[in-house]
């Protein structure tokens, strides 16, 4: 399975979908909060700027040398003697700045790293003399690295939240188109394992009428052979019409109504008669008393009659027996078809009924039986399955009985004259009337 959806172009286009998906998603969100953590930092490093230069303004004007704000210092020049708050750094004041001032008198803004530090220094005339107030930065810078490990931290914890977000959208997003995938996918694997019975029958029944006429045989034989097509193509038919409206079944479109499933097991016991006998194999229809109506789609019905009759002749022994067995009960109907072919292994009867569409194993894609557990479940029924190695297999169907009992008009049984002629030596019994005749 790995192994296919490692090759497998559609799908690995899926996962690429979704992986671009997920990083558009994610990419989006992330430069969301990318721009909102930069207006966020912006504002609150313009806001501090704004605050300590308005704060410099009003103690360089006003603020006493002696008792200067916090994280502020003030120093006068006037006749060439510098005087300088308590406390204050000896690397303090900025010279250079202060005779500028003095020399032009405009005042002055200065950001300057002195002695390791950093300070924003205003300097300008008061009065007479110089004032510089320096004010230290290094308490809102570090509140300033504070917050951009805060909006680092967010944005990371932004972007794994994005990738986790983008993942899941991602998904439900490509789900619809994934689902749509394995529903094409699943139609052509049911395209091809329902049209391969029909059309194999119909070739074996090709065969035998192309040999009829070319040996000159009687009439009535090719007429026989002739019906059996025209009944066959016309099976076809409903089969491809069902296929087309597959989802009919489960959505209860598609109308139910008493089905008679004797006829229906007769009707294509009589047309695998051609291939049975290719193999040498003998098809006995055995029926218990009372009436075998169910309630449900006829044409889906043959499918799964068709699907486990077909499993029993690719599996029975050549010369050996297929028994079609009928019961009926108060309120189900019962069908079991079993082989005495190479059999099986009891615990394997779970996977039986599961698909196994890609790959391919003896007789087809294996999805008939797959197919047969869907109708059946679907028509409120159970099947179940029950063997030994080298014993053959039985394979059983249980359908709620249609209230009444009032079947569907019998399918007139189509009996080749061949049939009836060579049956001595042909073993093809198809039906034997009672329950219990003969019975191995």
């Amino acid at each position: 399975m790995n192994g296919r959806r490692r090759f497998d172009p559609e799908r690995r286009l899926l996962i690429r979908a979704r992986r671009r998906i997920t990083v558009q998603i994610a990419g989006g969100f992330t430069l969301v909060l990318a721009l909102m953590g930069a207006m966020v930092y912006y504002v609150t490093v313009n806001g501090q700027d704004v605050a300590a230069r308005r704060d410099l303004f009003v103690a360089a004007r006003s603020a006493s040398i002696t008792q200067p704000p916090p994280c502020m210092w003030l120093f006068e020049l006037g006749g060439g003697t510098v005087r300088r708050s308590p406390g204050s750094p000896d690397r303090l004041p900025v010279r250079a700045f202060m005779d500028l001032v003095a020399a032009d008198g405009r005042p002055r803004v200065e950001v300057a790293e002195v002695g390791g530090l950093t300070y924003l220094i205003r300097t300008q005339r008061r009065d007479d003399v110089v004032v510089q107030a320096v004010m230290d930065l290094r308490f809102r810078i570090a509140d300033r690295e504070r917050l951009l490990s805060t909006l680092g931290a967010a944005e990371l914890a932004g972007l794994l939240a994005a990738l986790l977000i983008g993942q899941v959208l991602a998904g439900r997003a490509i789900a619809p188109l994934g689902e749509a995938l394995d529903r094409q996918r699943r139609f052509t694997a049911d395209v091809s394992h329902e049209l391969r019975t029909p059309l194999t029958r119909l070739h074996v029944r090709a065969q035998l009428t192309a040999r009829h006429l070319r040996r000159g045989s009687e009439p009535l034989l090719a007429v026989g052979d002739v019906d059996q097509l025209a009944a066959g193509i016309g099976q076809l038919g409903e089969v491809i019409e069902d296929l087309l409206l597959s989802t009919q079944l489960r959505r209860r479109l598609q109308p139910f109504g008493p089905v008679d499933l004797a006829a229906l097991t007769e009707e294509l016991a009589t047309a695998e008669a051609a291939r049975a006998e290719q193999r040498g194999v003998t098809i006995e229809v055995r029926k218990g008393p009372g009436e075998h109506v169910v309630r449900g789609a006829r044409s889906a019905l043959r499918r799964v009659i068709s699907a486990l009759l077909d499993n029993a002749l690719r599996h029975a022994r050549e010369g050996g027996d297929i028994w079609m067995t009928l019961r009926s009960g108060p309120e189900w109907v019962q069908l079991s078809v079993r082989d005495d072919g190479v059999g099986l292994d009891p615990r394997d009867g779970e996977h039986l009924f599961a698909r196994h569409v890609g790959k391919p194993h003896q007789g087809g894609l294996g999805i008939g039986l797959a197919l047969v557990s869907e109708v059946v479940d679907a028509h409120g029924g159970t099947v179940g399955v029950d063997g030994r190695p080298g014993a053959g297999a039985t394979f059983t169907i249980r359908l709620p009985a249609h209230p009444g009992g009032d079947g569907a008009p019998r399918s007139p049984r189509i009996r080749l004259p061949q049939q009836v002629r060579n049956r001595a030596h042909r073993k093809t019994r198809v039906p034997v009337p009672e329950y219990g005749e003969g019975r191995p």
